[in-house]
């Protein structure tokens, strides 16, 4: 009762590390103050997501985190307002996320692969079965809990490729580039020098890019189905086309229509059927290739169009045991030193000195609402039963649950491995390598 009474607000928190940062916000990590447990607060600027016309993929995204209960998806505890942020408060995953693993890996064996894209077609299905499309499938938003199996969430902040903006594309003839200074080929596509690229340059120049994309205002369209971008009419097969560009690049190596500019990208995807190639020194199995290439494809033959069930009954998936991927010992375990562990995220810089919070309780809180205020009535939410359900623990000798190997199921005991390079390592390596493409 006590905590159905209490009017959450920032105050309760201890504001921690910045685990993520985009155009609209940060996400960081926070303790909260009476009892002692972790989170994960994303924190959204109002004025940017009235701006930016974001009100209702703000919504949409608290309905989602509140109504789907779903182990495979990211946990949502509370959510709240104060007079220039929203507050978004969920589980902490200390794991990193998949953009970081493909980054430190370069290529997943098939097995390592299979089981992420297994326990995506749980949580897009799961997601699917609420009525609500993602849009925004990409390695950024699969993180990693402490023992390695994958949820779905949206923490990357960065601004999905606004479609509504792009020059008008089409299938059928090259888009109006009159402001288009680049040579192009038959498809309607500028010459880039990505085409001229060996597989290995090519993965060594996406890997430099790849961060720099994901943290940028503009985003990646590397995964965005070729309906969208057309700006037809779609609906939830397009989160099984961004399936199949992440399942290339966990194979190959880099996205399947990578580009060195965004309206490239555009123009491979919308042609993807000139553009859709494997490397020929690729040696990734004929089930493998044959998945990737049913679900990036038109909308009328793509799998999953009708039901997540299409996708599981493809052959690649003949040796997974659905209901029990999250009880079995995960593909890869990650290096994790205690719960205020964030090595397996990039490092931020504090911008500026956090201001002092306006409260959301007592009397200061019955202040009149402004305009801007408005477009977010209705935003606050408690999860109770999952607040109850907390206990301050942390153990990593004894998980929740026995877990079965991994090995034991696949019949393949080499596929876990960990890695104990941190994520601001990897880019270092990576940077020192191989210099940085985007400096002069």
């Amino acid at each position: 009762m006590r905590l159905k009474r209490h009017k959450i607000c920032v105050d309760d928190f201890d504001l921690l590390t910045i685990i993520g940062r985009g155009a609209f916000g940060e996400v960081r990590l926070c303790r909260e103050k009476k009892s002692g447990n972790i989170f994960a607060m994303k924190k959204l600027k109002k004025s940017e997501m009235l701006m930016r016309g974001q009100v209702e993929h703000v919504r949409a995204e608290r309905n989602l985190l509140a109504e789907v209960a779903s182990h495979c998806i990211v946990k949502l505890y509370y959510s709240f307002q104060d007079a220039e942020y929203l507050y978004l408060i969920m589980e902490y995953l200390p794991g990193g996320d998949m953009m970081t693993l493909l980054m430190r890996e370069d290529t997943l064996t098939e097995n390592v692969a299979k089981f992420y894209i297994a326990q995506s077609v749980l949580a897009i299905e799961s997601i699917h079965k609420h009525n609500y499309i993602h849009r925004d499938i990409k390695p950024d938003n699969l993180l990693l809990d402490k023992n390695g199996h994958m949820k779905l969430s949206d923490f990357g902040l960065c601004k999905p490729i606004d479609c509504a903006n792009l020059p008008a594309i089409y299938e059928n003839k090259p888009m109006d580039d009159e402001n288009m200074t680049e040579p192009m080929d038959i498809d309607g596509c500028i010459t880039d020098k990505s085409s001229f690229r060996s597989p290995r340059e090519q993965l060594q120049h996406w890997q430099m890019n790849r961060r720099k994309l994901a943290f940028s205002t503009v985003g990646t369209p590397d995964y965005i189905a070729p309906e969208v971008l057309l700006k037809k009419g779609y609906g939830m097969e397009c989160d099984w086309w961004s399936l199949g560009a992440i399942m290339y690049e966990m194979l190959i190596g880099y996205p399947p229509f990578y580009s060195d500019d965004p309206i490239t990208t555009c123009r491979k995807i919308v042609h993807w059927k000139s553009h859709l190639r494997f490397p020929e020194d690729s040696r990734i199995s004929h089930e493998a290739k044959d998945l990737i290439c049913r679900l990036l494809c038109d909308v009328d033959h793509r799998l999953g169009t009708g039901g997540a069930h299409q996708i599981k009954a493809h052959p690649w998936f003949n040796d997974v045991v659905w209901d029990k991927l999250y009880e079995m010992e995960a593909a890869f375990k990650p290096e994790v030193n205690g719960e205020l562990d964030t090595q397996n995220f990039m490092k931020f810089d504090e911008l500026d000195a956090p201001a002092p919070a306006r409260t959301s309780s007592g009397p200061s809180r019955k202040m009149l609402l402004t305009p801007k205020d408005l477009n977010f009535v209705g935003y606050t939410y408690k999860n109770f039963d999952a607040v109850k359900g907390l206990r301050h623990t942390f153990d990593f000798k004894n998980p929740s649950m026995e877990q079965q190997s991994h090995g034991s199921i696949y019949g393949d005991s080499g596929v876990g491995y960990s890695t104990k390079q941190s994520a601001e390592e990897t880019e270092m390596q990576m940077l020192a390598s191989a210099g940085d493409p985007m400096l002069p």
